[in-house]
């Protein structure tokens, strides 16, 4: 107890912990300020992975950095209106394209990287890798199916990070699974809403159109 009153536990590791939660909590509510939180917390982790050897997570991170300036600009200024992109919904095509382009470039830069450094678990590492590339552009662009891909990712990310002996994190990641399942049921209701909102207007216009 005297332990963690001393704050001795608190680390880089728990600053990106923290803002790593503020930036889902705030984005289950499609409040735009959680790229604020993305951008900090994935600077931090750019350093931490690389320092114990996770190379393709590390380079993850900075594209995330790039993705909270991009995601940001989506949310607040994107869409047909300029005033933020709505829930959407992928086809079952696009997303079997999506999984097989994933497939095959994990396997390419798991090889490379077994060949040519001293990664740890290369092909996991560049399988949630990939995975998050483009889930993190389906979050930006907001994509209702990002948080099943989400839940997938993080459930393999724990086995990492216990590889790691990163455990503030893979308790962060375990937290991330039970807030991704909110996270889709939330956004679902908001994109059917939606499109119950729309069907509506659609509907009224004509009405007007005729009276």
């Amino acid at each position: 107890m005297l332990a963690l009153l001393n704050f001795n536990w608190v680390t880089l590791e728990t600053l990106a912990v923290v803002l790593s939660i503020a930036y889902l909590l705030l984005a289950l509510k499609e409040n735009s300020l959680c790229w604020y939180c993305a951008f900090f917390s994935t600077a931090i982790y750019t350093w931490i992975f690389g320092d114990v050897h996770l190379y393709m997570e590390s380079l993850l991170n900075v594209y995330y950095l790039v993705m909270a300036v991009y995601g940001w600009n989506q949310w607040r200024k994107g869409g047909a209106l300029h005033q933020g992109v709505e829930i959407s919904c992928w086809s079952i095509r696009k997303h079997g394209l999506a999984l097989i382009v994933i497939a095959l470039v994990s396997v390419i830069s798991g090889y490379l990287l077994g060949e040519n450094t001293e990664a740890r678990l290369p092909y996991l590492d560049s399988l949630t890798t990939w995975s998050a590339v483009l889930a993190t552009w389906m979050v930006a662009r907001k994509v209702l199916e990002n948080w099943l891909y989400w839940i997938v990712i993080d459930a393999v990310s724990i086995y990492l990070y216990l590889d790691r002996e990163l455990y503030q994190t893979v308790i962060l990641f375990v937290l991330y699974v039970i807030l991704a399942t909110i996270g889709y049921i939330s956004w679902r209701k908001k994109y059917y809403k939606q499109q119950n909102q729309q069907s509506g207007l659609s509907q009224l216009l004509p009405e007007q159109a005729k009276g």
